[in-house]
């Protein structure tokens, strides 16, 4: 059985003060039976890291460069995030892929450095509103499958997250059909590529407006694992019920 999980982007929010967030979520959250995640701004995620230290709540980072290291003034590396104690990166965020200019293959080779440095790399994806209104949503999922996730990918340090990218912080949600069809559709993908035993152990993360309120629903989706959660992970209040949602599930 895959182990659900909640994780949350914070983005561009928080300063040393949102720690507290992060001691409220352990204390409602002492023993949860999903897995919790938390990526804070780069600046946040050593602090973080020792606040959490020993505890269920794993953070971290919201991005990364390719290289190990070298010259790349303003970029972190995986194996910096690592060092600075965080578990995971998200990559190919809509808000990377669109701010920055990212594509599939720099997705990919970034994949491939957060599994090398011993990290979970979160994959994200999902279509614009333009390309759900024109029905091409599976035709951009099956592309950025096939172009973000590398061929030596590994299973246990690969979660892949569905953000359709009119979803994301606009209060609009795809219909629970049209997330399941997506969910399966990306599990059947995976399988076709990699095998059912290495697709069988990639969760699948729904993201986009979720919140406690609408969780429940979400949760009890076919192959919706956990969510990639933004505004609502902000505050330990509302990220909490998505957890305990999750964990009901």
């Amino acid at each position: 059985m895959r182990r659900k999980l909640a994780a949350g982007n914070w983005k561009m929010n928080g300063l040393s003060a949102q720690i507290e967030v992060l001691n409220d979520l352990i204390n409602r959250h002492p023993a949860p039976t999903v897995d919790l995640l938390i990526c804070p701004p780069a600046t946040l995620v050593g602090a973080a890291a020792t606040a959490t230290a020993g505890t269920p709540l794993m953070i971290g980072g919201q991005d990364c460069h390719t290289a190990t290291s070298g010259a790349h003034t303003g970029d972190i590396s995986a194996e910096m995030l690592g060092d600075s104690g965080a578990g995971a990166v998200i990559l190919g965020h809509s808000e990377r892929r669109e701010d920055h200019g990212e594509e599939d293959a720099l997705v990919a080779a970034k994949t491939t450095t957060v599994q090398a440095a011993g990290l979970i790399a979160v994959v994200c994806i999902g279509e614009t509103l333009a390309q759900r209104e024109g029905g091409e949503t599976l035709n951009v999922i099956k592309a950025q499958l096939a172009g973000s996730i590398p061929a030596d990918a590994a299973a246990d340090t690969l979660v892949v997250a569905y953000e359709p990218v009119w979803a994301i912080g606009t209060g609009k949600i795809p219909t629970l059909a049209e997330i399941a069809e997506v969910h399966d559709f990306i599990r059947a993908e995976l399988t076709a590529r990699f095998g059912a035993d290495f697709a069988d152990k990639i969760r699948l993360l729904y993201g986009g407006s979720v919140k406690p309120t609408n969780a429940e629903e979400i949760f009890a989706v076919s192959n919706v694992d956990g969510a990639l959660v933004g505004g609502a992970s902000l505050k330990a209040e509302d990220f909490s019920g998505i957890i305990t949602a999750l964990e009901a599930s």
